[in-house]
């Protein structure tokens, strides 16, 4: 079990600890809704140090990025993030991640804790490019402050303008009075708000800096609970969850970030699947009665039919209702249909909503 560098912080303000990719991290520290409704009405602080983080430096540093990556990254200029999917060879996804262009020679990537490794390898496997690769993600940590009053809690400890920063964007400065900061503005909870990447050394000065400033805003740490249940109110994808190593990113709704204008690892495999159509797709649901969908629960139609399984479920704090993601067959995945997931032996009723869940 790896810590980050504030676990024992996080141990003193009394969160509850849990394993999570390979990590000993907080799962919640005054409960799931009330740090659920903090980051959706005020402002909160998430540790994903767990986070990976790697630079790529190079001449043709773009031409890796472009191989492994199912966007084009020819799209990006100097300070210009860009979300994107890491294709397997056999139609699945390795990892999804973000690109973070620094220069037209640096690129900077964040992937998946739980991938942190495989990543590394299936890159290094395609730099064919003489690509100077860096594996900084032991040595850095990452603050997410999410929620509608982020900007102004942080606005006295940068000299960044953050109220004018566009949604995936970074800028770096000072910040809680260390140079050289990255800030960029991604978010993974629909509630608006920044990252904060600083070496590991000035993570414990950074972190207590943001609560002083954050103190009249109520600001409160959040735990990956929130952060869960924030991410399935806006249907944003988790990785081992919702995408893996065996889901079509087409099926997955990933066909945006899809760009067959460019070559890239199984850029065929995955064009012959979309002219032959998809068999699966991955929808949003609402249930019509009591019960929560749990990842892996069975989907049938009215008569009992296997037509999918849940890969996401709770329960949505804003909207007091039952919530999910899952694939189910094409034909059933039409906004308004019925469908019925197996709740302990009962079938309990549910319809197709386009998300996101919370607008």
């Amino acid at each position: 079990m790896k810590n980050t560098a504030l676990t024992d912080v996080h141990v003193a303000l009394g969160a509850k600890m849990v394993p999570f990719a390979g990590f000993n991290m907080p799962v919640q520290y005054s409960g799931i809704n009330d740090e659920h409704e903090t980051v959706r009405n005020g402002v909160g602080v998430f540790d994903v140090s767990h986070m990976g983080e790697f630079i790529l430096k190079g001449d043709r540093a773009m031409d890796l990025v472009q191989k492994i990556s199912s966007n084009d990254a020819s799209k990006l200029y100097d300070g210009k993030v860009q979300y994107a999917y890491i294709p397997n060879e056999t139609g699945g996804i390795v990892d999804d991640f973000l690109v973070y262009r620094i220069d037209e020679k640096t690129y900077f990537l964040v992937v998946n804790a739980s991938n942190i490794q495989k990543d590394w390898d299936w890159i290094a496997k395609y730099n064919t490019y003489g690509v100077t690769m860096k594996n900084i993600s032991d040595e850095t940590s990452l603050f997410a402050i999410q929620g509608p009053k982020a900007a102004e809690a942080l606005a006295s400890l940068t000299d960044i303008d953050l109220a004018t920063m566009e949604y995936y964007t970074f800028k770096k400065g000072t910040f809680a009075g260390v140079d050289n900061v990255l800030v960029s503005a991604t978010g993974y909870t629909g509630a608006g708000g920044f990252e904060v990447y600083v070496a590991n050394e000035h993570a414990k000065a950074v972190w207590d800096a943001i609560f002083e400033a954050g103190a009249d805003y109520g600001i409160k740490p959040i735990g990956l609970g929130a952060r869960d249940t924030l991410r399935l109110e806006m249907g944003f994808c988790l990785y081992g969850n919702d995408i893996d190593d065996t889901t079509s990113p087409l099926e997955a709704g990933l066909g945006w970030v899809t760009k067959f204008t460019k070559d890239f690892v199984n850029a065929e495999g995955l064009k012959k699947q979309k002219e032959a159509g998809l068999k699966h797709k991955l929808i949003g649901f609402e249930l019509m009665d009591r019960g929560i969908a749990r990842h892996g629960y069975g989907i049938v139609d009215a008569n009992g039919n296997p037509i999918g399984r849940v890969t996401s479920g709770t329960q949505s704090p804003t909207l007091k209702k039952s919530i999910g993601l899952g694939y189910v067959a094409i034909d059933h995945a039409k906004e308004g249909s019925d469908v019925y997931i197996e709740i302990r032996n009962n079938r309990v009723k549910a319809v197709v909503v386009k998300p996101p869940f919370v607008k």
